[in-house]
C-alpha cells in the first residue's frame, strides 16, 4: 500500500486478520507450537487467532528470518498462517527485506548453523506500507511535497525489482478529505463478519475444485484451474507485455483473477477480473 501518512494504511493491515478464514485444526497447533517454541510464548488467548506480526523496520535480518545458535523461529516464522505488517518499508535495511524473497516463495525458510540445521514454516501473508516519497506527501492536493522526481524515484527505488515481483497486490491508499470522512462515518459501509463470510466461501470454492488454495498452485496447475476467457487472456497478455512483467508476475496475476473471480462466485476469470487484477500491479508498473 502506497500512500500519504495518516490515510489508513496501517489500519487497514491490522483488520485484515478478522477476515481470513477460520484456522484450520493444524494450522492452529503449527501456530500454538512455533509461539511455544519462542521467547514469546503461547498464551490460550491466542488459539484459533490468526497471528499479526508488526516488526519496527530497524529489525534486523536474524529477527525477521530467524537466527541464534541453535536456531530460533524469527517474524516470518511466528506470523506463519497469519499476516506479517512490514510499516514504512523502504526505512528497513535493503539487505534485510532481501533474505525475505526466498521465503515468502517457498513458504518455509531452513537456518543453518554451525553444529544445527531447523527448517520453519513461513507461509504467511505479507502487507506492506510505504510513503510515496521521503516527506509522505507526493501526490497530495495541497501542494505540501517538496520532494524532487529524482528524490521520490530514489525512495521507491530502495526496493528491489525481485521484491516487488513477489508481492501480488500494489495498490495507492489517497487520503480521505475531512468531508469525505465525516459523511462515511454516518454511512457505514459492509461489515467486516459479511467480508469475512464471502473470503471463507471463497477459500472453500477453491479447496472443492482444485484441493488447495490459489496461491498453492504449480505453474502447470495455474495454467490449468486459472485460464480466463478469451478477453481476459488478450488483456493480461496485452499488460504483460505493456508493463515488462516477469513469468512470476504474470502468473501471480493470474492467481489473483481467479481469487477475484471465486470471490464473485464467478465459474472462470472474466475481462473484468483479469482488468482489476492488472490494475493492482500499476503503482510501480506506472513509474
Amino acid at each position: 500500500m502506497v500512500g500519504p501518512p495518516g490515510a489508513g494504511k496501517s489500519m487497514l493491515a491490522a483488520r485484515l486478520p478478522g477476515l481470513l478464514p477460520p484456522m484450520t485444526d493444524a494450522e492452529a497447533l503449527a501456530s500454538a507450537a512455533l509461539l511455544s517454541s519462542s521467547a514469546l510464548g503461547f498464551s490460550p488467548q491466542q488459539w484459533r487467532r490468526r497471528p499479526f506480526r508488526a516488526p519496527h523496520h530497524s529489525s534486523s535480518a536474524a529477527a525477521l528470518i530467524g537466527g541464534r545458535n541453535p536456531p530460533q523461529p524469527g517474524e516470518i516464522t511466528l506470523a506463519h498462517s497469519g499476516v506479517l505488517f512490514l510499516d514504512e518499508l523502504p526505512e528497513f535495511d535493503r539487505h534485510v527485506l532481501e533474505t525475505l524473497r526466498e521465503p515468502l516463495e517457498a513458504g518455509s525458510i531452513t537456518i543453518s548453523r554451525a553444529a544445527w540445521q531447523s527448517d520453519f514454516p513461513a507461509a504467511c501473508q505479507l502487507v506492506a506500507a510505504m510513503n510515496p516519497c521521503p516527506c509522505g506527501w507526493r501526490g497530495d492536493p495541497s501542494g505540501r511535497c517538496r520532494c524532487t522526481p529524482e528524490a521520490a524515484a530514489r525512495y521507491r527505488r530502495k526496493l528491489s525489482g525481485p521484491l516487488l515481483d513477489r508481492i501480488d497486490i500494489q495498490i495507492e491508499i489517497p487520503a480521505l478529505p475531512p468531508v469525505e470522512i465525516a459523511s462515511r462515518a454516518s454511512a457505514p459501509g459492509e461489515p467486516s463478519a459479511a467480508i469475512a463470510a464471502r473470503v471463507a466461501a471463497a477459500r472453500e470454492r477453491q479447496i472443492a475444485r482444485q484441493g488447495k488454495t490459489n496461491r498453492e498452485l504449480s505453474g502447470r496447475e495455474t495454467d490449468a484451474v486459472c485460464h480466463p476467457d478469451a478477453a481476459g487472456e488478450a488483456l493480461l497478455r496485452e499488460a504483460g507485455e505493456r508493463f515488462g512483467w516477469s513469468a512470476r508476475a504474470y502468473y501471480r496475476a493470474l492467481k489473483v483473477a481467479r481469487t477475484i473471480a471465486d470471490l464473485a462466485g464467478a465459474p472462470m476469470p472474466e475481462a473484468a477480473h483479469v482488468a482489476e487484477a492488472v490494475q493492482y500491479r500499476r503503482v510501480f508498473s506506472d513509474q
